[in-house]
């Protein structure tokens, strides 16, 4: 009854295609599963027993407290309007430069990853406040909107990531569980601030490859003038300052937060949970010193907050469903001897899943591949002594790169929502296209050279 298994995992991917909700989706159609399994012989029911125990995992898990903190934090910042100030900051200070606007949504677009983590909040904001700017300024419909998408989705590889929170969770769990199949009993393990130093150097290298080709196509495209940004009157009203007063009031206090939080997790002063309730603090304090503070603003943030916590935990319980009655049919047995078993060992098994974790990133969210698919691959994959921390990372940056590709991409469907009628949805997906390459290079480097993952956490921590 092996291939049941597969045959589950296909309609689970079918039925969240009709637009179905993620976790009923998810928990539905595998009891529907265990429930034929168990009628027609093949499935093994024990393991549905292990239930309770994994649900009172998750709603006690300490390091997953660690995603509405950072979530609620996001929000805050969001809202307390931090990124319309860093962007007319930047366009004034930058502008007088012929690709100024584009190298300012770049640098803007990492700090906001740095502080929101929030990819849809960002492409949003980011395409509200700089695209009319951008197209005003000469640069092609392509190019601008392919800037924004990509530096949007910084948020998934730069920390404070949710990305990485609840991959490092799920590969810790692997990492465990890698161990044992092998015999060893260890306490050792992979935590979220082992992926959060990992991150650093691929995550700023992006950013660097990204601003090499929006200076060198943007000097190609872009106009100079020393207007600063169309954006309100609001946001404007900061041009009364000169450019660097503005901007050093514009950037200190999310840098301040930024290092804070980040700085306290490098340096082993606090756990990230622990870093990520500091950093709501900051948020609440930043938005207080901006006049952004209400109790309707308040309101507004909580209730998002607590939408997002809830979709993720319900996903969460719904994967545990689909594992448990997938590895009731043995299917966990049947991926372990696919991969053991392909040509190219250790090279060849890590390609057939970056490969299979891409092509899911066109019809899955990264929560759901996080949750239902790394899962079963990554205990096989470390048990062929892959090292955790550049799994995690390589899996963080493919699912980036999903998030991209056309047509699916959600970071396209984010922008597509907000971006004017003039702008085409083929312009859109042409401008992704070099920074999709881009992110295959990295990948490529990253794969060559695990050390731009694994040297910084080696070195902090060894």
């Amino acid at each position: 009854m092996e291939w049941m298994a597969l045959v589950l995992f296909a309609c689970v991917c079918g039925v969240l295609l009709f637009g179905y909700p993620v976790a009923l989706t998810l928990a539905g159609v595998s009891l529907i599963f265990a429930g034929i399994g168990a009628l027609v012989g093949g499935f093994d029911a024990s393991y549905l027993t292990a239930m309770p125990n994994r649900l009172f995992g998750i709603v006690s898990n300490e390091t997953l407290i660690a995603v509405p903190l950072f979530v609620f934090m996001g929000v805050m910042l969001e809202k307390s309007k931090v990124a319309e100030s860093l962007l007319v900051a930047m366009a004034a200070l930058l502008g007088k430069y012929r690709s100024g606007m584009a190298v300012s949504v770049v640098l803007v677009g990492m700090l906001l990853a740095a502080s929101t983590g929030i990819v849809g909040a960002t492409v949003v904001t980011m395409g509200l406040l700089s695209l009319p700017s951008m197209l005003n300024r000469g640069y092609s419909p392509a190019f601008a909107t392919g800037a924004i998408c990509a530096t949007g989705t910084l948020g998934q590889i730069i920390p404070p990531s949710i990305a990485l929170i609840l991959l490092g969770d799920v590969l810790s769990s692997a990492y465990q569980k890698a161990q044992l199949s092998m015999g060893i009993f260890s306490p050792d393990s992979v935590s979220v601030g082992d992926l959060f130093v990992g991150a650093l150097v691929p995550g700023l290298l992006l950013v660097v490859l990204y601003l090499i080709y929006v200076m060198v196509v943007g000097v190609k495209s872009g106009k100079s003038d020393d207007a600063a940004m169309n954006i309100d009157a609001t946001a404007t009203a900061s041009a009364t300052e000169e450019p660097e007063q503005s901007l050093f009031s514009a950037l200190v206090p999310p840098l301040l937060l930024i290092i804070v939080v980040l700085g306290s997790i490098l340096a082993g002063f606090a756990t990230p949970t622990e870093a990520a309730g500091v950093g709501a603090s900051g948020a609440l304090l930043l938005a207080a010193f901006k006049k952004q503070l209400s109790l309707a603003q308040l309101k507004v943030v909580t209730m998002d907050t607590t939408r997002m916590t809830a979709m993720v935990f319900m996903i969460l319980i719904g994967a545990s469903v689909f594992s448990l009655v997938f590895r009731g049919f043995g299917g966990e047995e049947l991926i372990h001897g696919f991969l053991t078993e392909l040509p190219g060992g250790v090279f060849g098994a890590m390609l057939v899943v970056m490969l299979v974790v891409f092509a899911l990133g066109f019809i899955l969210d990264f929560i759901e591949i996080t949750f239902v698919v790394v899962p079963i691959v990554a205990p096989v994959l470390l048990a062929m002594g892959i090292d955790p921390v550049w799994l995690g990372i390589m899996l963080a940056l493919n699912l980036q790169t999903s998030f991209l590709t056309p047509p699916f991409g959600f970071a396209l469907f984010y922008l597509r929502g907000v971006a004017p009628p003039t702008i085409l949805t083929s312009d859109i997906y042409r401008g992704v296209v070099p920074f999709i390459i881009i992110q295959i290079v990295l990948l490529i480097g990253l794969a060559i050279w695990p050390e731009l993952a694994t040297w910084l956490p080696e070195t902090l921590y060894s």
